[in-house]
């Protein structure tokens, strides 16, 4: 329970600083797209280290499905952690978005209009998700007290040279659907995010373990 409490925290911890940020950041760049988004980023990636650095020596700080199938696939999770701990990510991210609704006076419920969606978008969702498992484990193999740093400037930068701003988290991703705000996305493009989210961890399935073998392999 102490794990499920951790990572459902974390991941609403994640989507306020994502959505919370967002709209602090639109609501003062005054129009300025790039100054809102350059807020976004280091707001992210602020709440990133902190959450991944207080909260996983207790859980392993995964706050996104994606890295729990990813610990899966490499047998370091149960699946029925795994699942449990899928859950409770998604419900911490849609309770995540509400508080930040919340905090900016703004209605709780609301469906996202912004539109995220094509080729290219879809493309940088498996690329930005197959970095982000290549900063984890790569942190892992070979600096693991850096992981917090790693990840957190991962997807700083990832806002910028993905053309999705890098989501690469489905939890994050059907969170984000129920914020009509800047951060938010349509909900009819989520399922294709997710898919390729979900290619990008098949792609670092294949990939990783030739660059970063586990300690107990031979």
């Amino acid at each position: 329970m102490q794990k499920l409490l951790a990572e459902a925290l974390g991941t609403a911890f994640l989507l306020i600083g994502v959505v919370g940020s967002g709209i602090m950041g639109a609501a003062l760049a005054d129009g300025n797209t790039a100054i809102a988004l350059l807020a976004n980023a280091i707001a992210t990636g602020c709440i990133l280290y902190v959450i991944i650095t207080t909260l996983g020596p207790i859980s392993g700080a995964h706050f996104n499905p994606a890295v729990t199938l990813a610990f899966l696939i490499r047998r370091e999770i149960s699946a029925a952690d795994a699942a449990a701990y899928v859950v409770v990510q998604i419900i911490g991210g849609v309770l995540g978005v509400w508080a930040a609704h919340m905090m900016f006076d703004l209605a709780i419920l609301q469906t996202s209009t912004t539109d995220r969606t094509g080729v290219s978008q879809w493309f940088s969702e498996i690329l930005a998700t197959f970095g982000l498992l290549f900063v984890i484990f790569g942190g892992i193999k070979n600096k693991p007290e850096a992981i917090p740093t790693l990840v957190a400037l991962y997807i700083t930068g990832a806002y910028w040279f993905t053309s999705s701003t890098s989501f690469a988290n489905p939890a994050v991703s059907i969170a984000r659907g129920f914020s009509d705000t800047f951060a938010g996305i349509n909900p009819a493009h989520i399922p294709m995010f997710i898919a390729m989210q979900l290619i990008g961890v098949a792609v670092a399935a294949v990939v990783l373990p030739l660059l970063f073998t586990k300690e107990t392999d031979t």
